[in-house]
């Protein structure tokens, strides 16, 4: 059976290039999210297998969102996503539970195995 994604990010065009890349690797991506505060309510509603979550984000910021799935869920697997650059942010992100991240621009090699990583 597909994996279950959940992408989170504000920018529309990186949720495209995502979804682009599960579909394309068999993974069903069963929603989207454009802020951290929406990514907990989805996280809830559609119980996904992994959640790609983007860092900066208005609204509520990846890591508070991470934390806050976290704690509904210890067993979330959240994949980080973040730019060149913040290296100390990805950090933060690791220590508050996410099991990896992918720098963006995606490579879909990179993100495809950073995403069997995190489920296996």
């Amino acid at each position: 059976m597909a994996k279950r994604v959940l992408i989170v990010d504000d920018a529309a065009f990186m949720r495209m290039m995502i979804k682009d890349i599960l579909v394309k690797n068999g993974f069903e991506v069963v929603g989207e999210a454009q802020d951290g505060s929406q990514a907990i309510e989805k996280y809830q509603e559609l119980k996904p297998d992994l959640v790609t979550m983007d860092i900066t984000m208005p609204e509520m910021d990846g890591i508070t969102a991470l934390k806050e799935i976290k704690a509904v869920d210890s067993n979330a697997k959240v994949l980080m996503c973040s730019a060149m650059g913040q290296q100390s942010m990805v950090i933060d992100a690791i220590q508050a539970g996410a099991k990896d991240f992918i720098v963006k621009p995606f490579q879909a090699d990179r993100v495809i195995e950073a995403i069997q990583k995190v489920l296996d």
